[in-house]
């Protein structure tokens, strides 16, 4: 497995590669990797010959009162998980690569309407960040596939819609979400999670299956559901709970009663650390 920090080797790379035929998969991530990041590259080995996985913690995606600089670095270990999984090479740009000019930046904006709602609406400026660190990596890796977890849902279509609108030449693949044993979404800042936090967190995803049965059977009384999912979090020991909306899978505005496709989204926090969680419904 190779280390790049330098784009023209890393090009050059992927570059010999294409010359003798071999597909190219990307996994962008910010490091203090986890199982869900290694079942991406799993799953892209499955669909192309090379495998790139990128470390860039981006200190754009993150507000003022966010946890950039206490977010986990942990090169070494994350590098010898890469190589139990057999990834082909990582990418480690720094931010002055990233972001030469300081703030004279040019900023990739997905419209407001898919932006501006759910975490845009708790975090604006975040898929700014998201999306211009994304549209930048895809144009130094130039990958032929490029995988991204349903965790962060919200993100996923953010990143989707970029991709359709500025003809990006990359497919992406959308993964399930990894899970604990107890059905925990993984993340990493579970780790922030003391003992007894983290026996309460997989009553995040309890409440999202129980919404989603109570859709299964016929219930279109989405307020009803989600005031009631809201108030069962808060039972069950979460400090506060963001939002818990049940949403058009592909617009993300609030669902309407004859709609047969549901994405359910939701943050609970404990604290200043914040749990995603989501439940496709089609």
């Amino acid at each position: 497995m190779r280390i790049f920090e330098s784009i023209p080797d890393l090009r050059e790379q992927v570059l010999n590669w294409r010359m003798q035929g071999l597909k190219v998969g990307f996994v962008p991530t910010m490091g203090n990797l986890h199982a869900g990041h290694l079942s991406l590259v799993s799953l892209l080995q499955t669909q192309c010959d090379k495998v790139i996985v990128s470390i860039f913690v981006n200190p754009m995606q993150f507000g003022p009162n966010e946890d950039y600089e206490r977010y986990p670095r942990t090169f070494q270990a994350d590098q010898q998980q890469l190589n139990t999984v057999n990834a082909d090479a990582i990418f480690v740009p720094t931010v002055e690569q990233m972001y030469p000019h300081g703030l004279l930046q040019t900023v990739i904006s997905v419209p407001y309407s898919l932006t501006g709602l759910l975490e845009g609406a708790i975090r604006p400026g975040h898929f700014d960040g998201v999306s211009t660190v994304v549209a930048k990596l895809f144009n130094m890796v130039q990958p032929d596939l490029a995988a991204f977890g349903q965790k962060d849902y919200q993100q996923l279509r953010v990143i989707q819609t970029m991709v359709d609108e500025l003809t990006i030449p990359v497919t992406l693949v959308a993964a399930p979400i990894s899970r604990a044993e107890d059905g925990l979404a993984l993340s990493s800042r579970n780790k922030y999670l003391s003992v007894e936090q983290r026996a309460i967190a997989p009553k995040l995803n309890t409440v999202l299956l129980d919404i989603a049965q109570a859709l299964k059977s016929g219930n279109r009384d989405f307020k009803a559901l989600t005031k009631v999912g809201i108030e069962s979090l808060l039972l069950e020991g979460f400090d506060a709970v963001d939002y818990l909306q049940i949403c058009d899978p592909l617009t993300l505005l609030n669902s309407t009663p004859n709609q047969s496709k549901f994405v359910i989204l939701a943050v609970a926090s404990f604290g200043n650390t914040r749990l995603l969680d989501n439940v496709l419904l089609s």
